[in-house]
């Protein structure tokens, strides 16, 4: 949206005040020279400063401003989806005025909204700073009053993390922080029936270091003040917080809760007992005055308990359901879904007395939710893998209800007043009880995104509007019109898309394809045939997938029988030589060399880890996977030249394909040596530059590390300048013109420097989500944004950025470059008569795109004027003045002030290929650049 003059004045008062003296501004570029970023990093630097014995005083030249993240609000970068696997969703809030209305919480992307029953959604979080949501909660009293308990409490090793509660009074409209910054995971929230005010915060605490804000917390305040009002004993306080709390629908006074101790490290998952030296200190407690004090409820429940998810009964509240995790006995593998102590107990006289229902408890540090129908306290379900529904009180679970729906299931909302009235029975049925009621709109949230059911989960509907996907890595070809993109998804396989389609019906979810796996990761496009795709799993799954014919291949390196096993991560590194199209890299715990489409492998390096017996041993799905290259990449200047990085903090170089390996760990400043290496990007410009991104937040350092080298990895300098303070990097890129404009994802969001490392600032109007990955697609310059919970955005055409010099931001306006562009006319599609319950991912601007910086308010408009290469006016177009960079378009067709609506020739139609010639005016400047258009083959222009 455009910055509202008072912004404006603001932003031109900041700027004049923070002034950096860099360059002597020069005079406008030639549209043919190369742009001052551009320059050859080896081109000696000329001094524009006299000798300090010259007589004469040096007149100031203009000096550039202080970069801001309000002078990028307006290049925004566009969402083009997809959403047709969902995401992660890890709550769900169903309005209890209106039901129409419901929130989904996802694990990395913020917060949707629906007012249409879920037709359609509008992210109504994005404004904050983190979006990792653990929950939601309505107030009952007041529907307008929404918390929110941000960092999801699922104990994945990708979870995000947060920064406490958020409250709103008006429905998501606008958010306050009330407080729990420390608490970094909630699970669950309940509010007092019919004290909005009144809310209690489960808080899990930090998953991967001791200490912070952890217990069950309750505020009498709306958030002004927070009481912590259980809380494991010292010094196990440190790792246990709350996992559940449940309050009395009937008596608020009435409360249960759970306690949960757990902790990560990069290598190892542990829960209960074992993450408390032994002691048992979890379990279910309850209060019988609000909170006030607690009693522990034992009567037939396990002990050595682990994370525990509780649930109510509506109609009678004396019904307590748990599903119970429990070490007691010993643990089975990840796929079991029974415990051996542990399962669904089930107490009917307020948590006095339990009894083992069930011994279903299907992995609990990733599911652990059950829920009691609200009409029928014999119905129950339990989340997992399937959802699980059982209508004997907890005895016995089918899955029938599993049909075509996303494993992994995290989120459960049932609508209460939804059974049906009961049939008059028939005439030989009066005999016969009647059959229990049972709710029937569902709602369900899982690893795919968010289903509804209108028939007690006998049929389910994907509502795939959300653009939620969790991408790791991207990649690009070079297709035409619009190139593809590919890339890999947290449990949701490969897939593979255009950046554009030639239709007014946008990118849909059917424009994607799949390209199997289970959690996807990089994918790579074979050189030369259009329709091979390599693709890699977690675990160093690679396959290789062929569109025309449907074969996949499965081509994991696997050594000879009886040798040592080969180690591979979550996600290992797969990446094609740019020197010898054809070669794979594959990093495993050794750097594997792939050849003949993948069939064929040898290793090119012995192991280069640490090897430690002692952390690379871990049970379970593979996520825990340690001892491994992480990150690898090529040098796009030298054939040969590889680098690698590993988990464990080791970093190495060859400059023949493996022939020696040369290690750089020792070279690294603190805090990075030894830390996770978890991104190289080896300069285009310099040989021996390179770029090393690591992260060491799996330790409790959330501090963001990006260091360069100019000799090799000899020496190292950091350049995270003032990238925020608590914000890990995940991704660096350096652009492959310009080597002082770098791009950087994190956590948080995108960045760009445009000197280099030494200042950043927020671009493309990305949300605060976490960034994984970015590419710079080779021919159009554009920025493509692989996003960990929003799915894929692009920036089209960051030459602007690419020349935004000190000297152009100096200027008190500039129109930049202006890309060549191809004419065509988009079809119509049935874009106006499907409805709005379909995601559409957005094309990019028709026609040519004009991007103009002002450095300040001026109150003078931007306009542009078009003409043809001999001063024929063809369009004149318009902007507000607002200072940084201003982004507009021309479809290629003359405006209204310079065509005839009647008599004249088709205003609808393009104009002819050619060179044409835009002028920038600002006040009384004027910046004139020259471009090229072209018509797809066929078309009659104007």
């Amino acid at each position: 949206m455009p910055m509202t003059a008072r912004l404006s004045v603001l932003s031109a008062w900041l700027l004049s005040i923070c002034l950096t003296s860099h360059l002597p501004a020069q005079e406008e570029t030639p549209r043919n020279a190369a742009p001052v970023g551009g320059a050859s990093p080896s081109a000696p630097a000329v001094s524009t400063t006299p000798p300090l014995s010259a007589s004469i005083t040096p007149i100031p030249a203009p000096v550039p401003a202080q970069l801001s993240d309000v002078l990028f609000k307006n290049l925004k970068a566009r969402a083009i989806g997809p959403a047709v696997m969902g995401g992660r969703v890890s709550d769900i809030a169903l309005d209890p005025r209106n039901p129409f209305v419901f929130y989904v919480g996802l694990g990395h992307g913020g917060i949707f909204k629906t007012g249409d029953n879920g037709v359609s959604f509008d992210p109504i979080f994005d404004k904050q700073p983190m979006l990792s949501i653990g929950t939601i909660a309505i107030a009952p009293s007041d529907s307008e009053i929404i918390w929110v308990g941000t960092g999801e409490a699922n104990d994945r090793n990708s979870s995000g993390w947060g920064d406490g509660v958020y409250r709103s009074t008006d429905a998501g409209e606008n958010w306050q922080n009330v407080g729990l910054k420390n608490s970094r995971a909630i699970a669950r929230i309940v509010v007092d029936p019919k004290k909005p005010e009144v809310a209690y915060v489960a808080a899990v605490g930090h998953l991967w270091a001791d200490g912070g804000e952890r217990g069950l917390f309750k505020t009498t305040d709306a958030g002004k003040t927070w009481k912590l009002i259980l809380q494991a004993p010292a010094p196990h306080n440190a790792r246990t917080g709350c996992g559940d709390v449940i309050i009395d629908p009937t008596n608020p006074e009435i409360l249960y809760a759970a306690l949960y101790a757990r902790q990560r490290t990069p290598w190892s998952f542990s829960s209960g007992p074992a993450a408390t030296d032994g002691e048992d200190v979890g379990g279910i407690f309850k209060s019988t005055n609000g909170g006030a004090s607690w009693k522990k409820l034992s009567g037939g429940l396990p002990s050595q308990t682990g994370r525990i998810g509780l649930t109510i009964s509506a109609t009678n509240p004396k019904i307590v359901m748990a599903v119970v995790q429990s070490y007691e006995g010993g643990s089975g593998q990840v796929t079991d879904l029974r415990s051996k102590s542990g399962g669904v107990f089930r107490s009917e006289d307020g948590g006095e007395k339990w009894a083992r229902a069930s011994a279903m408890d299907p992995r609990p540090f990733y599911f652990s939710q059950i829920r009691i129908d609200p009409a029928n306290d014999q119905r129950v379900y339990l989340l997992g893998f399937a959802l699980f529904v059982s209508d004997d009180g907890g005895k016995n679970f089918r899955e029938d209800l599993s049909e075509k729906i996303h494993p992994d299931c995290h989120a459960f909302v049932i609508q209460p007043g939804t059974a049906p009235p009961p049939k008059p029975p028939k005439p030989e049925d009066k005999s016969k009880p009647p059959k229990p009621p049972v709710c029937q709109r569902l709602l369900l949230g899982t690893d795919g995104g968010i289903y509804r059911s209108f028939a007690a989960g006998k049929g389910w509907d994907h509502l795939n509007r959300i653009p939620a996907g969790e991408f790791y890595r991207i990649t690009l070809d070079d297709s035409k019109p619009y190139y593809r993109i590919a890339g890999g998804l947290q449990d949701n396989e490969n897939w593979v898309g255009p950046s554009g389609v030639p239709s007014k019906e946008g990118i849909r979810n059917s424009d994607w394809i799949a390209l199997a796996g289970g959690d996807g990761f990089y994918v790579l496009f074979d050189p030369v045939d259009h329709d091979m795709f390599y693709a890699e799993s977690q675990g160093g799954e690679v396959h290789r997938i062929n569109l025309r014919n449907g074969e996949l291949r499965r081509l994991r390196p696997e050594p000879p029988e009886g040798a040592p096993r080969y180690r591979f991560h979550w996600n290992s590194p797969l990446i094609m030589s740019r020197h010898k199209p054809g070669v794979i890299y594959l990093g495993g715990n050794c750097i594997f060399k792939l050849t003949d489409r993948a069939e064929k492998y040898a290793l090119i390096s012995p192991d280069l880890t640490r090897n430690d017996p002692t952390r690379t041993n871990a049970t379970g799905s593979g996520a825990e996977n340690y001892g491994v290259v992480f990150s690898l990449a090529e040098s796009p200047k030298r054939a040969g030249l590889l680098w690698a990085g590993t988990d464990d903090g080791r970093l190495w170089v060859t400059e023949n394909e493996g022939g020696k390996w040369i290690e750089l760990t020792n070279n690294l400043p603190e805090p990075a040596r030894g830390a996770w290496v978890v991104r190289i990007e080896p300069s285009s410009h310099d040989v021996n530059a390179a770029y090393v991104v690591t992260n060491s937040y799996r330790a409790g350092d959330d501090r963001p590390m990006i260091l360069h080298t100019v000799d090799l990895g000899k020496t190292w300098q950091s350049v995270v300048g003032d990238l925020p303070a608590n914000d890990p990097v995940e991704v660096v890129r350096e652009d492959p013109v310009n080597p002082k404009l770098l791009y950087a994802g994190t956590h948080f969001g995108l960045f760009a420097s445009f000197d280099q490392g030494a200042h950043w600032v927020r671009i493309g109007d990305v949300p605060s989500v976490r960034v994984d990955d970015i590419q710079i697609h080779p021919r159009t310059s554009d920025l493509v944004i692989g996003t960990h919970g929003r799915s894929i955005a692009i920036l089209d055409d960051s030459v602007p950025l690419r020349e935004l010099t000190p000297e152009i931001a100096a200027k008190p306006a500039h129109l930049f470059t202006v890309r060549s562009v191809t004419g065509a006319y988009l079809q119509p599609g049935f874009v106006d008569a499907n409805g709005k319950g379909i995601y559409r991912g957005q094309n990019p601007a028709e026609g040519a795109l004009f991007t103009v910086w002002v450095k300040e308010f001026t109150g003078d408009e931007i306009k542009i004027a078009v003409t043809k290469s001999g001063g024929q006016p063809v369009a004149n177009l318009k902007a507000p003045g607002a200072p940084g960079l201003t982004r507009m378009n021309w479809d290629l067709r003359p405006t209204k002030d310079v065509s005839i609506e009647y008599g004249g020739d088709d205003p609808k139609r393009l104009l002819p290929a050619g060179d044409y010639n835009a002028e920038l005016t600002f006040g009384a400047l004027k910046v004139k650049q020259s471009f090229h258009v072209d018509l797809a083959e066929g078309i009659t222009p104007r």
